[in-house]
């Protein structure tokens, strides 16, 4: 487990409190009934419950036996790599380096490490996996200037490097009786409005806000999602069309950025700066 993780984990875990945790397990079987739902889990054990959240990635378990039939998640033409590397001392904020059809980008996140993240555009479904992928990330990036140089050079076997094809998940409903998606389950986009956990992380007060209502639940998960919805549709809006960004020729993106990229900016994340 990278240290990223594993400090994301502790902060979770203390979050929790006293809830009770069990780690290990996944859903195998769903069934509703009048008042609650009936969940059989991986390890054989099951339990009943007042309400289900699908809070389980774009590949979501939950999404899969609650609303058979949705659509399944859709690659957007892109492939991604991360991982967490030491912080150069040029990385002093977020910044994006614009290839043909690629990006690199680097953030400091803290402790002397940088986050980093870089895609290229592709048509097919994805790229085989490599058993090296720091020397695949040079190869693709080698044109690319500092700081991607830099740190590319002194990426090794030991760096974890998560590679994947990115998706996008678009269903035309979030609940079904008493099980409900929130997050990447509900409605991930690729990462290029870099919006995604944002998103996730507002679902949980606006659920808790319609849960406490006092009105049935099957009609706290249809209030939710009116709220919601609309909110995590702009970004999937605005994400379409930076992606489509990615096909413009460089001197062209690289003049609109230049003229317009303030106004663009702001008028992309002006409704996101609402109340929730």
């Amino acid at each position: 487990m990278a240290a990223s993780d594993s400090n994301l984990h502790e902060v979770l875990r203390v979050g929790a409190g006293d809830a009770p945790v069990r780690m290990g397990v996944a859903p195998t079987a769903l069934s509703q009934r009048t008042g609650g739902v009936t969940v059989a889990f991986s390890d054989r054990t099951s339990g009943d419950y007042d309400l289900v959240v699908g809070a389980d990635g774009i590949h979501s378990a939950v999404r899969r036996l609650a609303l058979r039939g949705a659509p399944a998640p859709r690659p957007v033409g892109q492939v991604g790599w991360r991982f967490v590397v030491p912080c150069p001392p040029q990385v002093t904020t977020w910044s994006v380096l614009l290839g043909r059809r690629a990006a690199f980008l680097t953030l400091p996140i803290g402790s002397g490490r940088a986050y980093c993240y870089a895609d290229v555009v592709t048509p097919d479904a994805g790229v085989a996996p490599v058993a090296d992928e720091a020397a695949r990330l040079r190869e693709l990036f080698a044109s690319f200037a500092e700081p991607a140089a830099t740190i590319l050079r002194a990426l090794d076997h030991a760096t974890p490097v998560h590679a994947g094809v990115i998706e996008e998940v678009s269903i035309p409903s979030w609940a079904r009786g008493r099980v409900l998606l929130v997050g990447d389950a509900a409605h991930a986009t690729s990462p290029n409005m870099a919006e995604g956990a944002a998103m996730a992380i507002e679902d949980a007060p606006v659920l808790a806000d319609c849960l406490d209502g006092g009105t049935a639940v099957p009609e706290a998960l249809a209030r939710f999602e009116a709220r919601r919805r609309p909110r995590t549709e702009w970004v999937r809006a605005q994400t379409h069309r930076r992606d489509h960004t990615r096909y413009l020729h460089p001197a062209v993106r690289a003049a609109t950025l230049w003229l317009l990229g303030p106004s663009i900016l702001r008028r992309n994340y002006r409704p996101l700066t609402a109340a929730i």
